[in-house]
């Protein structure tokens, strides 16, 4: 039976570790929201800046663990004391616009067997140094170009109907830290035959500082690495956001640039060979590259494109790494088997 728009509630559930002056503006955005949420439950994550008074300060609901587990606990926790039909995660360092509670019921009443949807970034970060500008412009960039018949979840801005969340399992709680806990759920939530669908008009403001130490640490240890994993799990390559063919052949040539560049001392023809590779590295990731000009000018899009090639090279590094492993796991497993079999 299709619902109308006012039989469907939202809750909105916020994991919050020591959200600062972020998570005010996270709270303040979501109190400007119409029509409001049916409820706002923050799970204070074992913080220790009273995030969580602010938290009531604003009316929400508040849960607090005494330390940290993860924001994938902590969401799990929100989920099942949450009461709405809907449950709206977003991040504590997220902006919503005054649209998106209704626009996630919405999505959800014309679309009665559509089990998640997620949004993206705005084009606009909160932080104004290059790198915060960089990385989060890249985000949406990825997400405004993808399918919008997604294969995974996110948990800065994503609705999923609560029932289906609480008979997946909700997330993984063995992440320990914000890691690929949305996207693991998102590759469950296809292996069952949900259907989740990226709504490339519902776009919040990330309000978080990247800097160097941070956004490689984040994107080699805390995605990379568990993603490959996750992917040699499933033996699954999909052709969508960050997993593209065009992002792997882009980090081949990385790679190949770099090597041809490292031989040119035994014969001068590897640096044509690596000038090949940069040209088509180029032309394949263009269209980025014109999107950031224009958005913040050429000098930005230029100082942008050597760190977007080393986010090749180190996803590329990730990826090597964690096959390793997972063969290694793998042999062992073998191993273990067939002692077990001539026992």
């Amino acid at each position: 039976m299709m619902l109308s728009n006012t039989d469907l509630t939202c809750s909105v559930i916020i994991p919050v570790h020591n959200g600062g002056p972020y998570f005010r503006t996270c709270l303040s955005k979501l109190a400007e929201a119409l029509p409001q949420a049916t409820e706002i439950i923050v799970v204070a994550d074992g913080d220790t800046d009273g995030s969580w008074r602010l938290a009531k300060d604003y009316g929400a609901k508040v849960i607090r663990i005494p330390e940290s587990g993860g924001p994938a606990r902590a969401r799990n926790l929100g989920a099942r004391a949450a009461q709405g039909d809907i449950l709206f995660f977003v991040d504590a360092d997220v902006a919503v616009c005054p649209e998106a509670i209704g626009y996630v019921l919405n999505i959800f009443q014309e679309n009665p067997y559509l089990a998640a949807m997620i949004g993206s970034y705005d084009d606009a970060p909160g932080s104004p140094n290059f790198l915060s500008q960089y990385r989060n412009l890249l985000h949406h960039y990825v997400h405004q170009t993808g399918s919008e018949e997604a294969f995974t979840f996110w948990g800065a801005c994503g609705g999923i109907r609560r029932e289906i969340f609480l008979a997946v399992g909700g997330f993984d709680e063995s992440y320990r830290r914000p890691s690929i806990e949305d996207i693991e759920l998102g590759y469950r939530l296809k292996a069952a035959g949900y259907r989740i669908r990226l709504c490339k008009t519902l776009q919040v403001k990330h309000l978080k500082y990247w800097d160097a130490v941070s956004l490689l640490r984040a994107d080699f240890f805390y995605r990379a690495l568990p993603w490959t994993e996750l992917i040699l799990q499933n033996g699954k390559l999909t052709n969508d956001l960050n997993l593209q063919v065009s992002s792997r052949l882009s980090a081949m040539l990385a790679y190949g640039m770099l090597g041809c560049l490292a031989m040119t001392w035994l014969w001068s023809g590897f640096l044509a060979i690596a000038v090949v590779c940069a040209l088509s590295l180029f032309t394949i990731n263009s269209g980025l590259y014109r999107f950031l000009a224009r958005k913040q000018g050429i000098w930005f899009a230029i100082k942008s494109i050597p760190w977007h090639w080393l986010y090749y090279l180190y996803s590329g590094l990730a990826f090597a790494i964690g096959t390793v492993r997972h063969l290694s796991q793998k042999q062992g497993w073998l191993k273990a088997s067939c002692a077990t079999l001539v026992q």
